[in-house]
């Protein structure tokens, strides 16, 4: 298990207590602009400290997250789930997420009927 130090990197932070799967995907994560530290977005050599409010968003949904513990080596689940204190909000459902619409791979541009039946899912006013 990693020894605790006085601050570590967010993307190996972030790797290593299991919210990304690989540490070059939180440093990605990071530069895009998807992680934030109290609030700020950061880079991904920003030093983390213990009680900072971590902020990951993924796939549509925030995940919300207080350092509890840092560590810089990747370990189990069990004990990265210690080293944080979840606070999101629970995921979204695919009916609460609302709908999309789905077309064939290749199936080409949608058709008037297409449209007109999107503009009615989405509630758009048609044209």
């Amino acid at each position: 298990m990693a020894v605790d130090e006085a601050s570590v990197r967010v993307d190996s932070w972030i790797w290593s207590v299991r919210l990304t799967k690989t540490r070059s995907l939180a440093a990605a994560a990071c530069r895009a602009g998807h992680v934030r530290v109290n609030g700020e977005r950061i880079k991904p050599a920003q030093a983390l400290r213990v009680g900072d409010e971590v902020r990951v968003r993924q796939e549509n949904w925030d995940r919300v997250v207080v350092v509890a513990r840092l560590i810089s080596k990747r370990v189990g689940a069990s004990v990265a789930a210690e080293c944080f204190v979840d606070k999101s909000l629970p995921r979204p459902t695919a009916e609460q997420a609302g709908g999309f619409a789905l077309r064939d791979r290749g199936a080409g541009r949608p058709t008037k009927r297409d449209r007109r039946s999107l503009e009615q899912l989405f509630g758009r006013p048609g044209g």
